[in-house]
C-alpha cells in the first residue's frame, strides 16, 4: 500500500466522520491561525504514517482538523521543506493524503523576502504564479496514473477563481494584498545580492524556500489552489539589513493578524 494511503486510513480513524474540504498549510510565524480552530483535533505529524517531522523553529509540526469560518478545515501546523533533508519525492505524502480525506482546495501561505521596494516587510501578496528555480521536482521518479497523469499543465497552477475570491474578501476589509509571482529557491542560505537582483529581472516579486512543490504535488493530484506570502523582509542587498530566520518569525508574526482575517473572511463567504 501507497505511504500517503496509509497516512490517510490512519486520519480517518482519527477524525472519524469529519469531513474537511479545505487543507490550509501555514508557514513561517503563521502558525497562530490555527490556534482558532474550533473544536479540534490536533494530530502530531510523528503520529501519522509516512509523515515526516518538522525540524524548523517556528513550525509546531501537527495536523489540526476543525472549523473555521464556515469550512470544516485541514490545518498543517508547520511544513516540510527539502532543504531539510526531506526528498522532494516525500513530500508528496501529506498533499495527497489531504487529497484522500476529502479536501478538494489548498490554500498555501508562507514567509517570503520581497523584490519589490514598495512591498515592505508586513505586507500580503497574493501569489499569481511561480519560477521553480530549486532544480528539483516533488513529482521526479515513477508516476501514479491513479493519482494524476505523468506530464502535469502548470498554466492555472493557481486557480483564479479562488484568487479572485480572495482579492475581493481583502478589498471588503481594506486589506492592500498585492500580486505577484513567488520563485522558490532551495535554501537554507538565504540569496545573494546577485542572485536577488536575477530574480527581480526574471520578473520574480517575492522569494521563499517552499509552496511551489506542494503547488505542483496538489495540482497533480486535481486539488485548486491559492497562495498568500507573507512579506517578511526585503531581499538580500535591498535594504542594507542582514537577513535571519529570526526576522521571518518576527515579522511574520505581526503579519499574522491580517492574514487570519482575510483567511477567516474568505473561509466564511
Amino acid at each position: 500500500m501507497k505511504a500517503y494511503q496509509l497516512s490517510a486510513d490512519y486520519l480517518q480513524q482519527k477524525i472519524g466522520d469529519r469531513k474537511p474540504e479545505i487543507a490550509i498549510i501555514l508557514g513561517s510565524g503563521l502558525g497562530s491561525l490555527a490556534d482558532v480552530i474550533q473544536d479540534p483535533i490536533f494530530i502530531p505529524y510523528g503520529d501519522i504514517p509516512g509523515f515526516p517531522k518538522s525540524s524548523v523553529h517556528g513550525h509546531k509540526g501537527r495536523l489540526v482538523i476543525g472549523r473555521l469560518g464556515n469550512k470544516e478545515v485541514a490545518c498543517m501546523q508547520g511544513r516540510f521543506h527539502v532543504y531539510e533533508g526531506i526528498s522532494p519525492e516525500t513530500l508528496q505524502i501529506p498533499i495527497r493524503t489531504l487529497k484522500l480525506i476529502g479536501c478538494d482546495t489548498l490554500l498555501l501561505t508562507n514567509a517570503a523576502g520581497s523584490l519589490n521596494e514598495d512591498m515592505g516587510p508586513g505586507s500580503l501578496m497574493l501569489i499569481e504564479d511561480h519560477i521553480n528555480f530549486s532544480g528539483v521536482n516533488p513529482l521526479v521518479g515513477e508516476n501514479d496514473d491513479s493519482i494524476g497523469p505523468r506530464f502535469q499543465d502548470m498554466t492555472r497552477a493557481y486557480d483564479p477563481e479562488l484568487s479572485a475570491g480572495i482579492n475581493e474578501v481583502a478589498k471588503g476589509l481594506n486589506i492592500n494584498l498585492f500580486k505577484g509571482v513567488y520563485v522558490w529557491a532551495l535554501g537554507p542560505s538565504f540569496e545573494t545580492p546577485a542572485e536577488i537582483r536575477m530574480f527581480r529581472t526574471l520578473g520574480a516579486d517575492a522569494v521563499g524556500m517552499s509552496t511551489v512543490p506542494e503547488t505542483i504535488v496538489a495540482r497533480h493530484c486535481g486539488m485548486k489552489v491559492a497562495a498568500i506570502s507573507s512579506i517578511t523582509n526585503l531581499g538580500a542587498g535591498m535594504s542594507g539589513n542582514a537577513l535571519s530566520h529570526e526576522e521571518t518569525l518576527d515579522e511574520g508574526q505581526k503579519a499574522a493578524a491580517e492574514l487570519s482575517k482575510l483567511v477567516i473572511a474568505w473561509l466564511e463567504g
